[in-house]
C-alpha cells in the first residue's frame, strides 16, 4: 500500500466538501403487482437527477438484504429528503430511505470496472 503522510491527510481534509448519502431500503409495497413499472420510473428519475448534477453516484444493491441502493447527492440533507419524498418508488411505498450528511472529496469517482 502507498504511504500516506500526516501532511497529505491534513491537506486533503481542507478540500473535502459536504454531501448527502441516501440508503434506500425495501418498503412495505416492495415487489407488489405493478411495481416493475414504478421501479422503471424511479430509475428514470435517477438518470434525470444525475443529468442535473444532483445525484453524483447511484449504486443499486442487488442482494438478499433489505438495502436496495446507495446514492451520493450534492445537495444538503433537507433538500435530498424532499427529492426522495417525490421519488415514484418512495411515494408508492416500494422504498423507504435514510439520508445522512457526509463529506467527501470533489472529483472522486468510481474507477473503471474490473475486467
Amino acid at each position: 500500500m502507498p504511504q500516506v503522510t500526516d501532511e497529505y491527510m491534513r491537506s486533503m481534509l481542507t478540500v473535502s466538501a459536504p454531501y448527502s448519502v441516501v440508503i434506500l431500503e425495501r418498503g412495505p409495497a416492495y415487489g407488489s403487482p405493478g411495481s416493475d413499472a414504478i421501479v422503471w420510473e424511479h430509475g428514470r428519475r435517477n438518470f434525470e437527477l444525475r443529468a442535473a448534477g444532483v445525484l453524483a453516484l447511484v449504486c443499486p444493491v442487488r442482494d438478499d438484504s433489505d438495502v436496495c441502493g446507495v446514492g451520493i447527492f450534492t445537495a444538503p440533507p433537507d433538500q435530498v429528503a424532499r427529492l426522495m419524498d417525490e421519488d415514484p418508488g418512495v411515494a408508492a411505498g416500494l422504498f423507504t430511505y435514510h439520508v445522512h450528511p457526509c463529506r467527501s472529496f470533489p472529483g472522486d469517482g468510481l474507477p473503471p470496472a474490473p475486467a
